[in-house]
């Protein structure tokens, strides 16, 4: 016991010194873990080096060759001591493993999260997904039985694993372009088949969430329950008749325990699978898992629908955003006006029986989405039947604003010379917007591209075209081939034109959306040269170009001068940037440490080959003794630089 003891306070001694010694060699910072087992192999070392190089005392040589020996085993267990920390850094880098307080915390997490996830691989091996999973099967290359069977089978399993794979299930339905259309069609169903969480429980976060209810009355039975949440009827206490939207109780922490599994699933199936990584499943999950989290806190909801209501697009009126209760509004619950209609999906029949105009209110509803993108720059982002109504006056509510896309000028602006180049048919035109809304590489062959947008335009946008996922698939795998990249708001945009394709064609199938938007591309095009638009325009520009003309004369002047009396030069300043000078800096003394290196190890060689020079015992020189220093240091910056390899950014950690 006494031995152990004295071991463990030689070991916390040493370390005083050889923490900041190893640290100041490598340069860089190591947890304590580490650094003790390095210290307990540095000590283990020292004895048996020394042994081997000198023997033990009573030494029969001087005092100064004792100390010489002294220092070498010192240095060499040292050394084999920062081995240690290298090779430990190489294999296990820092950072890598979660910190002993991390394990404990999240032990339970980690338990919950392993059960969750063989809990749904059950469902999905049940519901005969599992050749999908292993790369086996491709979806879209079954035959009509076989992927009508693969979508309900899919549908049944993602009802089964629970509400953030139901919402999965509800994205998925939108995105044709992606999956075959009849596994979206069948996946629709997922919009409103939800059970309810029992009243008693959402009862429990309005109280929390509002503290004594505001309400005269609520109904205990939900007007419907999605995915997320659960929308009541109520009563204000002057009369006033909303709709209460409240969280599902618990969901928080079952969707962020569910979007790690999403996750950790499209991570598998991309590195398993072609369909997998030609999908790019795995960014398709961080959006997902983004979307989700933000659909949660009802203050973005909020928010949104206060931007939306305020955009031009819904000025006119035949487009309704309901009124918001923001005093009864919290992250868990939203309160808003209750907006009396159908579902704008099940409303083709009724548009017939009160003889409303079906192409109208499609064109409404196709120029509200379109004002939003082009002119706010606030758009529905997920506009599918479901989160629109038709209402008992002829027009059409806006629901569940969850989900929104947000543009800048510059990017709205590219996209309306976008529609105006379609409009006129300008391959040239559309191609030079095009380019100004996805990001492009350094090298690009515009011809080709203005080709390929010239193809387009004739195979999409001619007579007698549609608007459709055909489309979009082309547009993207243009901008594929051609290495363009898509900002995902931009992909948001494509996305909400491919779903209201589908919201508009269950009111009216023969609606042109591709007449409709050149229609529109027109008619704001018109809005834009009208006297008061651009004298609007014209007063804008003006007011930033007159600070540059009343400098440019003063300008001119100044190159024209040095010009004729030869003065004129160019100052370029190379390395201007802090990261590059940092990145510069940290090359230069790698080569540097690697030089002198090379350098200490070749005149150690050199020196350990000497036979002559004065004797420090009867078998070692004093040139010899000063070789295997120099072996030390030749090591210890080798190893310095291995370790600025291995971990360049020089994080602190364990």
């Amino acid at each position: 016991m006494l031995v152990g003891i004295t071991g463990l306070i030689n070991v916390a001694l040493f370390m005083v010194i050889f923490v900041p010694v190893s640290q100041r060699l490598l340069g860089v910072r190591f947890g304590l873990v580490r650094l003790a087992i390095a210290t307990a192999i540095t000590l283990a070392v020292f004895t048996p080096l020394l042994k081997a190089i000198a023997g033990l005392p009573p030494w029969p040589y001087s005092a100064a060759a004792a100390i010489w020996f002294l220092i070498l085993c010192t240095l060499l267990a040292v050394l084999a001591g920062l081995v240690f920390l290298v090779l430990a850094e190489a294999l296990v880098p820092t950072g890598s493993l979660p910190r002993a307080r991390d394990l404990r915390r999240d032990l339970g997490g980690r338990i919950a999260r392993t059960r969750r996830y063989l809990q749904i691989l059950r469902i999905v091996v049940r519901r005969g997904l599992g050749p999908y999973l292993r790369g086996r099967r491709r979806p879209g290359r079954e035959n009509a039985a076989s992927q009508a069977e693969l979508a309900r089978s899919l549908r049944l399993a993602l009802d089964e694993a629970g509400v953030t794979f139901v919402k999965l299930g509800q994205v998925l339905s939108t995105r044709s372009d992606v999956i075959p259309a009849s596994v979206a069609q069948e996946l629709s169903r997922l919009q409103d088949q939800v059970t309810p969480a029992p009243w008693d429980e959402v009862r429990a976060v309005l109280s929390d969430e509002l503290g004594a209810l505001p309400f005269a009355d609520i109904a205990s039975e939900p007007l419907a329950a999605a995915s997320v949440a659960q929308v009541y009827v109520a009563t204000l206490a002057d009369g006033g008749e909303v709709v209460v939207k409240v969280q599902r109780p618990g969901i928080a922490s079952v969707v962020e325990r569910d979007l790690d599994i999403v996750r950790r699933f499209a991570r598998m199936l991309e590195r398993n699978t072609d369909w997998g990584r030609s999908m790019g499943l795995s960014a398709l999950a961080e959006g997902f898992s983004d979307a989700m989290r933000e659909e949660l806190d009802f203050t973005v909801e909020a928010s949104n629908m206060v931007s939306v209501a305020a955009g031009r697009a819904v000025a006119t009126g035949e487009v309704v955003v309901p009124r918001l209760y923001k005093e009864h509004c919290t992250r868990r619950v939203l309160t808003m006006e209750k907006l009396d209609g159908i579902p704008l999906g099940n409303a083709a029949t009724a548009i017939g029986e009160r003889g409303l105009d079906a192409a109208g209110l499609a064109s409404s509803l196709f120029e509200c989405l379109l004002g939003q993108i082009a002119i706010d720059g606030v758009f529905h982002a997920d506009p599918h039947p479901g989160n629109f109504l038709l209402l008992t006056d002829g027009r059409i509510g806006m629901l569940d604003l969850g989900s929104v896309g947000r543009l800048d000028p510059a990017t709205r602006e590219a996209l309306q010379r976008f529609l105006l180049a379609v409009d006129h048919g300008d391959p040239v035109a559309a191609t030079d917007a095009l380019l100004e809304i996805v990001y492009r590489p350094d090298v690009i062959d515009e011809q080709a591209l203005e080709r390929a947008v010239g193809q387009f335009m004739a195979r999409h946008l001619g007579a007698g075209a549609a608007l459709g996922p055909a489309m979009f698939n082309d547009l993207f795998r243009i901008i594929t081939q051609h290495d363009l990249g898509v900002p995902p708001e931009v992909a948001a945009v494509f996305r909400a034109l491919a779903t209201i394709e589908g919201t508009i064609g269950r009111i009216s199938p023969g609606f042109d959306l591709v007449g409709a938007s050149r229609t529109y591309a027109s008619a704001h095009v018109a809005d834009r040269l009208a006297p008061d638009a651009l004298r609007r325009t014209a007063t804008e520009e003006l007011a930033s170009l007159l600070p540059m003309l009343r400098r440019l004369p003063r300008r001119i002047d100044r190159i024209a001068a040095a010009a004729e009396t030869g003065r004129l030069s160019v100052n370029v300043r190379l390395l201007a940037d802090e990261r590059d000078r940092r990145h510069l800096t940290t090359m230069l003394q790698q080569v540097l440490l690697t030089i002198l290196g090379a350098t200490a190890g070749l005149m150690a060689v050199l020196l350990i080959g000497t036979d002559g020079g004065p004797r420090v015992t009867d078998q070692v020189s004093l040139f010899q003794l000063l070789g295997y220093n120099l072996l030390i240091i030749c090591a210890v910056l080798v190893l310095r630089v291995l370790v600025l390899i291995f971990r360049p950014h020089h994080p602190t950690g364990p």
